[in-house]
């Protein structure tokens, strides 16, 4: 996809009521991106961003892969008049030069303002959209958006408490794993000893989250079990060596184990996979380790699993 088309197509909205800022950057729960919201804006209730109170204007607040800033900003550089009639922009942030788009688009059978902006980050791409529809525009207007969006900052951190808090279990125990990152706010989260300089998968790492679905029947949990072990992200030629039912908790659950090959150096590894079944949903906990450090890793993976408790 043309990345300039990227940035608007991503876009999924942000909004403010004058043009007045806070008079700090604000982080929403779990985001490493941040900014002064324009006054009227205020944390979203079902997204990470911000949103006036009637929700007419949104702003989505999210990270994108390391390589996408270079991606735009080369596109950006090869091609300053844009696209499609989609000119980019740039601005200076806190965290270095941004680039941002604007665009006319129809939201049903209204009309809006959509602003997209790419800026860099350590590890990440930060992204931050947002929708202003017409009869908003003459307070939100283009000057407001862009200078709100020269407030933007990043942090390389979430506190740890914060990204827990934000989790519809609680996780009582991290087993000296060193580092904490959500994945999908309030949704996933991984724990592990690597980082995302170094890659996860060359040494233990945990991802544990909530999937929107279950076994359809007692009779059917091995058979999901071993279906959902073959969409793990990032793992190839996986083999599965065990899979069979537990206890977890007090409550059904599958154990299914896979030796593979994960990350870019081809790293062997040994993974399990824990399903704890609910009755619409179901807790999945992963735990991926280097095949030579299984023996030290499985006790912690078992730690972790065994200190989630509802919330």
């Amino acid at each position: 996809m043309n990345p300039i088309r990227f940035l608007a197509a991503v876009a999924l909205f942000i909004a403010a009521a004058f043009p007045t800022f806070a008079a700090d950057v604000v982080f929403p729960p779990g985001a490493r991106v941040g900014m002064k919201p324009l006054v009227g804006l205020n944390r979203a209730k079902t997204f990470t961003g911000f949103e006036t109170e009637d929700q007419g204007v949104k702003v989505l607040v999210t990270d994108l892969p390391a390589e996408a800033y270079g991606e735009v900003a080369n596109a950006f550089k090869a091609n300053p008049g844009g696209t499609g009639g989609i000119k980019p922009e740039s601005i200076e942030t806190a965290a270095g030069l941004a680039y941002y788009t604007v665009e006319n688009a129809k939201d049903g059978a209204g009309t809006v303002r959509r602003y997209s902006m790419i800026l860099p980050g350590p590890t990440f791409s930060g992204y931050v959209a947002m929708q202003v529809p017409e009869n908003a525009a003459r307070i939100y207007t283009d000057d407001a958006v862009r200078q709100m969006f020269s407030t933007a900052a990043i942090r390389d951190q979430v506190p740890v408490d914060e990204q827990l808090g934000l989790m519809p279990f609680k996780i009582t125990e991290l087993a000296n794993f060193k580092n904490v990152r959500t994945l999908a706010p309030g949704a996933a989260l991984i724990v592990a000893d690597g980082d995302e300089k170094s890659g996860f998968e060359v040494a233990p790492f945990m991802i544990i989250g909530i999937i929107g679905s279950t076994a359809a029947s007692p009779d059917d949990r091995g058979r999901f079990a071993q279906q959902i072990a073959t969409t793990i992200p990032g793992v190839r030629d996986g083999r599965i060596t065990m899979s069979e039912p537990i206890r977890i908790d007090g409550q059904p659950g599958y154990e299914t184990r896979i030796d593979a090959v994960s990350g870019k150096d081809n790293t062997p590894v040994t993974i399990v996979q824990w399903l704890r079944f609910g009755a619409q949903t179901s807790l999945r906990i992963i735990g991926s380790s280097p095949r030579d450090q299984w023996s030290a890793a499985f006790p912690r993976f078992r730690s972790v699993r065994d200190g989630i408790q509802p919330r």
